[in-house]
């Protein structure tokens, strides 16, 4: 269920009424716009919970945390779950260090995200 944008991808995949994202190598603007975009499609699709996975992401820069922003701002006005998965440990700092985890939950991969928001449903 991927979708493209000019001719890049951006992967994702549902799982009931949760949509797993997959961020790119480097969350700058231009992937980080990928990935909001995606998120409020899946959000405007009545998706209830959304994993973004940074599994493959080995950078983020200020601007790709605006976008993260943005898109933790869209969960909550729709009263979606968000949780962020696979970060590796500097990733995960520098979302500590700036107080994203005071919006988001994070998580040590995606198995263990998509556990957390099925114990919250049940």
């Amino acid at each position: 269920m991927a979708k493209t944008s000019s001719a890049v991808t951006v992967r994702a995949r549902s799982i009931g009424n949760t949509a797993v994202i997959y961020a790119s190598d480097y969350l700058n603007k231009l992937n980080g716009e990928r990935i909001e975009r995606e998120c409020r499609q899946q959000l405007e699709t009545g998706c209830r919970a959304l994993v973004i996975n940074f599994r493959d992401t080995e950078l983020v820069n200020s601007i790709g945390v605006s976008i993260l922003m943005s898109v933790i701002d869209a969960a909550e006005q729709n009263g979606a779950r968000l949780i962020f998965s696979d970060a590796n440990s500097h990733t995960r700092n520098l979302f500590e260090m700036l107080g994203l985890t005071r919006y988001v939950s994070l998580a040590s991969d995606e198995a263990e995200a998509l556990s957390r928001l099925a114990a919250s449903e049940a």
